[in-house]
């Protein structure tokens, strides 16, 4: 298994001089580099990569239809929907990726789609209910630390979806592990259904229903959003960019402090980005019982600048899929390419036969293999049900058909195309979502065809995804 394509030409010229020089080497050997800077740069590059190229898209876009509604430019609403759109393409993308390594993971070893992974995902986000719920039903959940309970939830449904994952593993594809590629096809397409079934007979045994809600509602720090203001006016909170005043001028007189919502505030800021400021207009401010009509910061008025405002409300669940995925993303490579037993998932997924004559358990190999795919659907499983709030047997039909779509995207077999195929899909559907609204023949119910689109372009023009196909090295 390798998480890396081969280049068939040899870098030249500049860049070969800059790759071969002494200190580029050993920065690239270096421990820190290979297992935290370099996959966490890969990210952003993809990020900011799919971000642009349907940024580009999107305007294009726009020139074609500029109007597509009477008095709607859509331009304009793509410029001020566009860091919502990204920031939620980076969730979806994420929680894509995650499950899409599940099936890279499982195709690099035994070159065989487990259609069951879908389910997996499924378990996952019932088990992180279940785990909640328990914690809700003796009381105080909302008393446990964040930093606690959500790193709990998330490591309990992939425990136990990993551990679910070798179950079917020994029991349902070892025995079938000689013969033809279609008889495993078929059984994982019907331990599919025995699962959604399964799940669905023992919700309604115990919960006597099984569309289950996650009980996010006893903690406030999940409900409410962080708001990111791009140009607007804003206080408190943390900036990053903008313009600070500390003066205001209300209805021609220096404000030194005044309220916004009975909190006294000393400074202002307009424009760049601020986590967990409030946005403010004209009738918020004031100085104990006065309103004032005509605000100035800096000379402008603040009705001009809430005109041209873009106020963008984050859930915190968005922010807590991308910090985990990220982890969980860079342990994978860590263990995948800096590990002994990483080595020998990579010896078993060249050669089973040679690894096994080198001493290597192949049975143990993919039994673990098995157990890191399925702990990523657990936990993503766990994520999107914190996220999406409820949950049921069937929730893991769509994400996971989008996420082999991802892997597919990538480059099925390679661990990088798999985090390539999910970023690339999740800003696709974002973007979708933002710009077919305006539509009135299409609608957002069409994101999934145009998603879908992509991977029979994809099977039609380079069916070895973007990344190419997966290139075994020698271990």
């Amino acid at each position: 298994m390798s998480t890396e394509t081969v280049n068939p030409r040899p870098p030249v010229g500049l860049l070969s001089s800059v790759l071969t020089n002494p200190i580029v080497q050993r920065i690239r050997s270096n421990w820190l580099y290979r297992f935290i800077v370099f996959p966490i740069g890969q990210m952003i590059f993809f990020i900011a990569g799919a971000a642009l190229i349907m940024t580009v898209i999107a305007y294009f876009v726009a020139f074609l239809f500029p109007e597509p509604r009477p008095n709607i430019i859509l331009a304009d609403q793509i410029t001020k929907q566009l860091p919502g759109m990204v920031i939620s393409g980076i969730g979806i993308g994420f929680v894509y990726a995650m499950i899409a390594l599940g099936y890279t993971l499982v195709y690099g070893v035994l070159k065989f789609i487990n259609f069951a992974h879908s389910e997996i995902f499924m378990v996952g986000a019932f088990i992180g209910f279940e785990v909640m719920e328990t914690l809700a039903a003796r009381g105080g959940i909302g008393d446990i630390s964040p930093f606690i309970l959500i790193p709990a939830t998330v490591i309990i449904a992939m425990l136990v979806s990993g551990t679910l994952a070798v179950v079917i593993e020994r029991v349902a594809y070892r025995p079938l592990r000689g013969a033809p590629r279609l008889v495993p096809l078929i059984t994982a397409i019907g331990l599919s259904f025995l699962l959604i079934d399964g799940v669905r007979a023992i919700a309604a045994i115990t919960r006597n229903d099984f569309n289950l809600t996650y009980p996010t509602n006893e903690l406030p720090y999940l409900r409410n959003p962080i708001p990111l203001s791009f140009n607007g006016a804003v206080v408190g909170g943390f900036n990053l960019g903008g313009t600070t005043y500390e003066t205001l001028t209300a209805d021609g007189a220096d404000l030194e402090e005044w309220q916004v919502k009975e909190t006294v505030y000393q400074a202002v800021t307009v424009g760049g980005v601020t986590l967990g400021g409030v946005p403010v207009d004209t009738n918020d401010i004031t100085t104990g019982e006065t309103e004032y009509e005509l605000i100035l910061i800096g000379g402008r008025d603040l009705n001009e600048i809430e005109d041209g405002a873009n106020v963008v409300n984050i859930r915190v669940t968005i922010v807590i899929i991308v910090f985990s995925a990220v982890l969980m993303l860079v342990l994978l490579n860590y263990f995948v390419n800096g590990t002994k037993m990483g080595r020998g998932i990579r010896a078993v997924s060249q050669d089973q036969t040679t690894a096994g004559l080198m001493g290597i358990n192949v049975n143990r190999m993919i039994a673990l293999t098995f157990f890191i795919g399925g702990a990523f659907g657990g936990g993503a499983g766990a994520l999107f049900g914190l996220n999406v709030g409820t949950v049921t047997p069937y929730v893991g039909f769509f994400p996971g058909i989008k996420a082999f779509t991802a892997a597919v995207l990538g480059g099925i077999g390679n661990v990088t195309g798999a985090l390539l195929g999910g970023l690339t899909l999740g800003m696709v559907e974002s973007f979708l979502n933002g710009t077919l609204v305006y539509f009135p023949a299409l609608g957002q119910r069409y994101t999934d065809i145009f998603a879908f689109s992509v991977l029979i372009l994809i099977l039609i023009f380079r069916p070895s995804g973007l990344l190419g196909e997966r290139v075994d090295e020698k271990v």
